[in-house]
């Protein structure tokens, strides 16, 4: 059996190098769960990203969502010489250094499902893909970025060393028309991942997700995340119209609760019940995919921790999901360990990461040690 479906996993280790904050990191064990711990910056929301990025087998639509919340743009001059915005890839990137030599590689230790996101200058292009670079509106210098995975590749515009953007959506359309022709994501196959955190996800995230489990028996583990922390909740539902018109808000969810004659919105219970909700929602639409969530602990009391991760070690188990989150509590990871103890047909897995310098290292726990943090209270954040 190949590294990728050990386990039953898509991923039973990972390798990533030259990708944002991480030269190179090896973890060579994940599990069904994995929990990444370790303080601030050393690189675990970049391990998440990563996931998304081998998950999506390095699809733009992703590639971008991740460059647009750190707002990394680059910016050129069309022919009419206004301001054009595009992703900036060289923040992808190691140091922000995008070179020809130093290509980003996500993937399993095994490096035979390695996604690769590299540059790519107008000498390797084909002759159709040097009549559609053409066709973009620019007048800056060109390259790309080409994305492989197995025998597939594909090129994504690039316009390095460009500073100051300023977005216009009307010079836009033809750019973005360009590269659909370039990356046929249709074509491009993907593993389904969810994330989640560390805010709290929108309404319409929300809706997405009820909708499809609702009215199914799927419906059952949202409950019993909620009943977490708010045992008197007797049913959700989703109230408003799919759009907000005339100052209106929209699609929300609201609950009935046993003491409360009338339902209220999900949110006015707090952001913790809010956060569960979403989990037990995500975990079933993750299903036979990735779900990734970062800082696991927001807003989750520390007492609930054991029952939180329970619920997700089974239900993972259940729906085929492999979750990656990261915490830097020490009640998040001890509530962890503890279920990871009680819950043997799901593999639960400690990972500590460390910086040494430009370095980061991984230090993985057994599943004795994890016994052993549970048991003995042991500080390994």
């Amino acid at each position: 059996m190949s590294d990728e479906h050990a386990n039953g996993l898509h991923l039973s280790n990972l390798s990533i190098s030259n990708f944002r904050g991480i030269d190179h990191l090896s973890i060579r064990r994940l599990g069904r769960i994995t929990l990444l711990a370790g303080r601030n910056g050393v690189g675990k929301t970049t391990v998440l990203e990563a996931v998304r990025v081998h998950a999506a087998r390095g699809r733009p639509t992703v590639l971008h969502e991740l460059l647009n919340k750190r707002e990394e743009f680059a910016s050129g001059l069309d022919e009419d010489r206004d301001p054009v915005v595009f992703p900036d890839y060289a923040a992808l990137f190691h140091g922000r250094t995008a070179s020809r030599e130093r290509p980003i590689t996500i993937g399993p230790s095994s490096g035979a499902d390695d996604v690769r996101i590299e540059v790519s200058i107008p000498g390797d292009w084909s002759a159709d893909q040097r009549v559609l670079f053409a066709e973009l509106p620019m007048e800056a210098d060109m390259q790309a970025i080409r994305v492989v995975f197995r025998e597939r590749e594909r090129l994504l515009p690039w316009l390095p060393n460009v500073r100051e953007p300023r977005p216009n959506w009307s010079r836009r359309r033809r750019a973005w028309r360009v590269q659909r022709s370039l990356f046929d994501e249709s074509e491009w196959p993907t593993i389904e991942c969810e994330s989640l955190g560390p805010g709290l996800p929108d309404n319409s995230r929300l809706a997405r997700f009820w909708d499809s489990v609702a009215l199914t028996v799927e419906e059952d583990l949202s409950l019993k995340a909620l009943r977490l922390t708010a045992e008197g909740i007797e049913r959700v539902a989703l109230v408003g119209d799919e759009e907000a018109r005339y100052g209106g808000i929209g699609r929300r969810v609201v609950v009935k609760l046993s003491d409360h004659p009338r339902p209220v919105p999900l949110k006015s219970l707090g952001d913790g019940v809010t956060r569960l909700f979403a989990a037990g929602l995500a975990l079933v639409n993750s299903r036979d995919g990735f779900l990734v969530i970062d800082e696991a602990e927001n807003g989750i009391h520390y007492s609930v921790q054991p029952d939180f991760w329970r619920l997700v070690l089974r239900a993972a188990h259940q729906h085929n999901v492999q979750v990656l989150a990261t915490t830097h509590s020490h009640d998040c990871v001890k509530g962890f360990a503890r279920a990871a103890a009680d819950i043997e047909e799901a593999e639960g897995v400690l990972v500590r990461l460390e910086r040494d310098g430009d370095a980061v290292r991984a230090v993985e726990y057994t599943e004795e040690e994890l016994e052993t943090v549970a048991e003995q209270d042991i500080e390994v954040r």
